[in-house]
């Protein structure tokens, strides 16, 4: 018996906590190797700061009334071998059913190519959001690759970079049809036929709105010219092919959008929506590689036509060129960002389902055109030899044409429980529609023996047709819904199908983007630490990546354990009562809060509360999630401190009395500093009848040393891709519960098909139950790791790391925010401002820091002209000197600008960053050497990343806006 076969016999026996010095504790204890400084550098750094103690500087950092005076009620920890073989034996209670529920999920094969080198390669999955688009050039190809696969196989000429998952989808684009909207109409007409979650989500979404979502039978939407917009399922929740070309006809008459839910897999065999005139298009590219993971992550996607460009949420990569003509990749129409929009925006996603949408694309680029029609001919060939052979054993398939999916109706409920207790019998998991019919979706993994299972469970005693047999005259042709359009026409879906060549343009794609495992990326409010491999290790363990998410209860309860545990350890950290795992992005987290503040409010007879307070200085996100939950956002002022003008929000929150809904707050704030006055801030608002938000982006600085609940607030979201170290994997995918107060935990998010919720319960924020539920893994082992004593120490070191650096730093550069006793908390913001003198801007410095190996920090939020940095606890003394000395050159450079001794214009800022063709060209005609430009830091000699793009035009792009692949010639 091995030792992970004993972990899965024998139980999780809990032990008592090694004492000092016990030579039988742990050996690979955690803690400290999570946390980067060494105990000689934590002194050495005390020292720097003037203090003799890590306490003593918490002490004088946060507010003595908000402290947390108790040490936090966890488990304490164990080493990384011995929890991951508790994780194995908790997990292992999960049953793994062959399960052909569908229902926009399937299982699929995830060519190991792609799973060992981007799925579990930490050079993808620890990279940033692309922002800095000259070290994000491989990444942000692959989503060229993404979208133009999406907008071919749609065939609609604009598509994003991913979203959420296909439910969310679907309610943005309920929000595109009625930001179009110009008769004032308010009702959305959804198609009974779609699945069941997806009507759940864009019903919640539609209710703070104040829009009707009318549910009913694809005939009638005809029938209704009062909508704005009509979603339709292609092929149907049960299977169904059904020509909408009639309907659209008459809704574009009456000047309603069309919405056209789809399965990409069938589009390669399908006309495609945009062909037969839906406006938009969304769906889950989820089967295209990605694990099932009980519902995610996966990315989603949404593809419309050109004139509805500048209402898509989320992101577009577009393509621009270079400061030297080379054709170049860059975040495009960057205006839609809801940090310019702020409450008018139309969506509060300001993310993307990043790797997941990676993997998506490169099996697009590894299959090809052809290869995806051998898949989906395959897949749909399955299904016809299913139905033919269940035809003569005497059932009703129902309807063709069909793709992938059956609904076999049988003669009584009762028969129907007894088929489907047969096939659990066998492991096998078919849809229940309660209605005496089964549903039964094929996918590419599919066997014929488990084909032949399936038709024996059917048959009972009966003799079964051979599969194989069934499946000879099986043909491709949909009649008047076959697909005669090309699709992945340009030359990278045609050139890769090779292992050997796939790999080595995965690895050059990779090899175009800075990474945490190149340097630190110290971006402030985002949280870059370590994503132990340890942590990460689970993610493809079968017992979590290959549950349906609708798989009955019963098959995981190691999932429901685990769920359970994190749950209770994050009630615990935040110091509240209940939690949701369901929101799926910290944006759904906000969304969800606020929800269950309205739901609240309404349950008291207060419907009319929708005056939402928000600091100036708050991200984009909190008035965007403000506005979509249906309230007014009222602005509150900030001092020349950065602090919450407790004044103006006293005299705001008296104003609003009568309809104040929420004080939606960040804290730390976002300036990065514990405001002193938050008790107060939380009292005044309470006092007036409201509920506070708070915003958990800065939860790093918490965690172990004060807890939301215990300040006041009602209602925090997590971002568990950041403070519990789900990577951020180039912009997602992320997860963001929340945690409630007692008062408000029946307002928690519901689920349709699960029963998720009580009767109180909002509506489902997010397609899956718990939304991407393979990730949560993560957190749940870090949290064990850690312990207790080990998540308070990451927080006072990750406090330690910012002033530190902020005191380095001072002496260069002015820090614009500091709060008592002239300190940050775990993030800091430097002027640039002043520089604008000499012609220097901040993006010069954030160019330039990319030829000293660094990503650079938050740009220019929340004040404009500045940089936001935060190191975390991750970060060795070492690293975090490589940077502070990386600043200080680039002040000395600003330095020769001003006195004149770099030219203005022509200089290593202006003309950062360096490529390594421009450093090796045979013309230099720059005031300033190679050696300056290329290896300006005697550590770059050692290890050098070369940007493989200069300075992006991002005019260019916005002006020739480009989002799918550009022809080859254009590389030359």
């Amino acid at each position: 018996m091995t030792r992970r076969d004993a972990a899965n016999v024998l139980p999780s026996v809990p032990r008592e906590p090694a004492a000092a010095g016990d030579p039988l504790a742990p050996a690979d204890l955690f803690p400290p190797r999570h946390i980067g400084p060494r105990e000689e550098d934590v002194a050495e750094m005390l020292k720097t700061l003037g203090y003799s103690s890590l306490g003593a500087l918490i002490d004088d950092t946060v507010p003595e009334g908000i402290r947390l005076r108790k040490p936090l009620v966890l488990r304490d920890p164990v080493g990384e071998h011995e929890l991951l073989d508790e994780l194995r034996h908790l997990v292992g209670r999960n049953q793994v059913f062959r399960s052909f529920l569908g229902m926009g999920y399937h299982d699929c094969v995830t060519p190991p190519v792609i799973q060992r080198n981007v799925l579990e390669n930490p050079g993808w999955y620890t990279q940033y959001t692309p922002y800095q688009a000259e070290i994000a050039q491989g990444r942000l190809e692959a989503l060229l690759n993404f979208q133009t696969m999406v907008a071919e196989l749609c065939a609609l000429p604009v598509a994003n970079a991913s979203l959420l998952d296909e439910a969310t989808a679907a309610a943005e684009a309920m929000h595109m049809c009625l930001a179009s909207e110009r008769k004032g109409r308010k009702v959305f007409f959804v198609a009974d036929d779609c699945h069941p979650q997806t009507i759940a989500v864009v019903q919640t979404h539609a209710q703070p709105l104040g829009v009707t979502v009318a549910v009913g039978p694809v005939a009638s939407a005809a029938d209704r010219l009062d909508t704005f917009g009509i979603l339709v399922q292609y092929p149907a929740t049960d299977g169904r092919i059904v020509d909408h070309r009639a309907l659209v006809d008459r809704a574009h008459a009456a000047q309603v959008m069309v919405v056209a839910a789809c399965d990409p897999l069938a589009l390669v065999l399908l006309t495609p929506p945009g062909e037969w005139g839906a406006d938009i298009a969304v769906g889950s590219t989820q089967r295209f590689g990605v694990p099932l993971g009980y519902g995610g992550p996966h990315a989603a996607f949404l593809a419309t036509r050109d004139e509805y460009r500048r209402q898509m949420p989320g992101r577009i990569v577009g393509v621009s060129k270079d400061a030297q003509g080379k054709v170049a990749y860059r975040l495009a129409l960057q205006t839609r960002e809801q940090h310019i929009r702020r409450d008018k925006a139309t969506s509060n996603i300001c993310t993307a389902q990043v790797l997941l949408a990676v993997i998506a694309s490169l099996y697009g680029v590894y299959h090809g055109p052809e290869g995806l029609r051998r898949i989906a001919r395959r897949v749909h060939a399955l299904a016809a030899a299913l139905a033919a052979g269940l035809k003569r054993l005497g059932y009703d398939v129902g309807h063709t044409p069909f793709f992938d999916t059956l609904r076999v109706r049988l003669k009584s409920p009762a028969e129907a429980e007894g088929l489907l207790a047969a096939c659990r019998a066998h492991r096998i998991n078919l849809r229940d529609y309660g209605d005496a019919s089964v549903g039964i979706a094929m996918d590419e993994t599919v066997t014929v023996a488990e084909l032949k299972l399936l038709l024996e469970a059917f048959a009972g005693d009966r003799r079964v047709p051979d599969p194989t047999a069934l499946a000879a005259g099986v043909s491709a042709d949909f009649g008047a819904f076959t697909r005669t359009s090309a699709f992945l026409t340009p030359d990278v879906f045609h050139r890769y199908h090779s292992e050997h060549e796939m790999l080595r343009y995965i690895r050059r794609l990779q090899a175009k983007d800075l990474s945490l495992t190149t340097s630190m990326i110290p971006l402030g409010s985002c949280t870059m630490k370590l994503n132990a491999t340890s942590e990460m290790m689970p993610i493809s363990w079968p017992e979590l990546s290959e549950l349906h998410p609708f798989a009955p209860a019963e098959q995981a309860e190691g999932y429901a354990a685990l769920f359970g545990q994190l749950e209770s350890w994050l009630a615990e950290i935040t110091g509240f009562a209940a939690v949701s795992l369901q929101p799926n992005a910290g944006s759904q987290g906000e969304y969800a809060g606020l929800l269950v503040i309205r739901a609240y409010h309404g349950s008291r007879g207060d419907d009319h509360r929708d005056v939402c307070l928000i600091p100036v200085s708050a991200h984009g996100t909190n008035p965007a999630s403000a506005a979509i939950a249906g309230m007014r956002v009222v602005a509150v002022a900030c001092d020349a401190q950065g602090n919450i003008e407790v004044a103006d929000l006293r005299d705001k929150a008296a104003l609003h009395r009568e309809r104040l809904a929420a004080l939606m707050v960040t804290y730390p704030s976002t300036h990065g500093v514990f405001e002193e006055s938050i008790r107060e801030v939380c009292q005044i608002v309470h006092e007036h009848g409201g509920q506070v938000y708070m915003d958990g982006a800065n939860m790093n600085a918490q965690v172990g040393l004060t807890r939301p609940g215990d300040i006041g607030a009602d209602v925090c979201h997590l971002n568990l891709h950041k403070t519990f170290c789900i990577p951020h994997g180039g912009g997602g995918p992320g997860m963001g519960p929340i945690a409630v107060a007692s008062h408000l935990s029946p307002f928690l998010p519901g689920h349709p098909v699960t029963g998720l919720g009580g009767p109180q319960a909002i509506g489902a924020v997010a397609a899956a139950p718990y939304g991407s539920p393979s990730i949560l893994a993560i957190p749940w082992v870090y949290i064990r790791l850690m312990g207790p004593d080990g998540l308070k120490r990451a927080t006072e070191v990750a406090i330690l790391n910012a002033n530190y650096m902020a005191q380095r730093l001072a002496k260069h550069y002015a820090v614009v925010y500091t709060g008592r006793n002239g300190r940050v908390a775990h993030e800091f913001i430097l002027d640039a401002r002043p520089f604008k003198a000499a012609g220097i801007e901040v993006e010069d410095i954030a160019k330039r820091l990319m030829d000293y190996g660094f990503h650079a920090p938050t740009m220019s939020f929340p004040v404009a002209g500045t940089l936001m940095i935060e190191p975390t606890e991750s970060e060795s003394k070492e690293e975090l000197d490589r940077f502070c000395e990386a600043m200080i050159s680039i002040r000395e450079e600003i330095r020769a600008v001003e006195e004149g001794r770099l030219d203005r214009v022509n200089n290593p800022l202006k003309n950062a960053p360096h490529t390594s063709h421009v450093v090796t060209a045979t013309e230099w005609n720059r005031p300033y050497s190679r050696e300056q430009a290329a290896y300006p830091a005697p550590w770059l000699r050692h290890h050098k990343f070369w940007p493989s793009v200069g300075r992006i035009d991002n005019a260019y792009g916005d002006r020739n806006f480009i989002c799918t692949c550009p022809p080859m010639d254009a590389y030359e």
